[in-house]
């Protein structure tokens, strides 16, 4: 048998389902495995759809957890973690069975609303409960840590609807991955720890397809936001940025720190969506995710002058071979 390395690359990718490896007999009826990454305001989640036509495939149950790892057979394979079945369906003819899984570490304790609230307290100090109450390990930035929060109410919402509030709050990722519950600022570079993530360079060549948009970015120049913490008095307000043309926002704060919190997360939203990029490779990139920084060549100077932030990246294995990613990038705020 030869031993010669194949003139081009082959994917490999792994399944296994509650500890029993699927891969095999899955490869011949693969139409397609999709996994998708994301920054945190979405669970990642992985998409299989399988022939059925000799309807020898039975349905998994809803709540069994798949594995996935990606990569190629010259590379090796990188694990991208555990799913959940929550959607399972068949289709046809020709029949085709569907699932979709999402990150198994958001269970369902973490989708039940509650009622509660926090006085006097650090961010750290909520983000550190909900990771203990859910058997996560905490990993949040230092400087979002120190955080006081003077009151904080759950009210009526699930414990991941609170986590995606105050990472819009504050302007940070927070998403739960691989038994943590991470907390770190958009765009940091760096993991929760503090240890910085690597960059990538991609250029035009390694691509099929690409779109580029570039918003005005005189729309808005900053953005202004009230604040009352008495009740019939006057409404005051913050402003981040500059006034001229400054987005209002509708809520009124409890406090004047509230409110500039919410500005400056605001402001920062609009300035990463000056310029966004998608970006298809033509050979997939496992190691690329979201908050890395990227620099891309290749393309019109300010493109290539940009500096980006992936948001999403969505990794797309078919059963005829291909592999492919395709990146949402937004532009980098300093």
């Amino acid at each position: 048998m030869s031993t010669q390395t194949p003139p081009y690359s082959i994917p490999a990718w792994q399944v296994v389902l509650d500890g029993q490896d699927l891969t095999e007999r899955i490869r011949p009826r693969l139409l397609d495995l999709t996994l998708t990454e994301s920054r945190g305001e979405e669970a990642d989640q992985l998409d299989l759809r399988i022939h059925d036509h000799d309807g020898r495939m039975a349905l998994p149950r809803r709540g069994v957890q798949l594995s996935v790892a990606l990569g190629w057979i010259d590379a090796g394979l990188v694990d991208k973690g555990t799913f959940r079945v929550d959607e399972v369906e068949h289709s046809g003819s020709p029949d085709v069975i569907t699932v979709r899984a999402r990150s198994a570490d958001l269970t369902h304790p973490m989708r039940t609303r509650r009622e509660r609230s926090w006085h006097q307290v650090t961010l750290g100090d909520v983000v550190r409960n909900l990771a203990g109450e859910h058997g996560l390990q905490a990993r949040i930035a230092p400087a979002l840590a120190a955080i006081a929060i003077a009151h904080l109410d759950q009210t009526g919402e699930s414990d991941v609807h609170l986590l995606t509030r105050l990472g819009q709050r504050y302007d940070a990722v927070a998403t739960v991955k691989a038994g943590n519950l991470v907390f770190t600022p958009i765009g940091s570079g760096t993991t929760a720890g503090g240890t910085p993530l690597p960059s990538a360079l991609i250029t035009r060549a390694s691509g099929d397809r690409h779109r580029y948009s570039l918003a005005d970015r005189e729309t808005y120049s900053g953005v202004r936001a009230y604040w009352n913490n008495k009740p019939g008095a006057n409404r005051k307000s913050v402003l981040v940025g500059v006034s001229g043309n400054a987005k209002r926002l509708r809520e009124t704060y409890n406090s004047e720190d509230e409110a500039k919190e919410h500005a400056n997360a605001e402001w920062n939203r609009i300035r990463r969506g000056a310029a966004t990029m998608e970006f298809t490779l033509a050979l997939g990139r496992v190691d690329l995710f979201p908050e890395q920084k990227l620099r891309v060549r290749g393309f019109k100077p300010d493109i290539d002058d940009t500096a980006w932030l992936i948001a999403k990246a969505t990794h797309n294995i078919t059963g005829a071979g291909g592999f492919t990613t395709q990146l949402e990038l937004e532009t980098e705020v300093d």
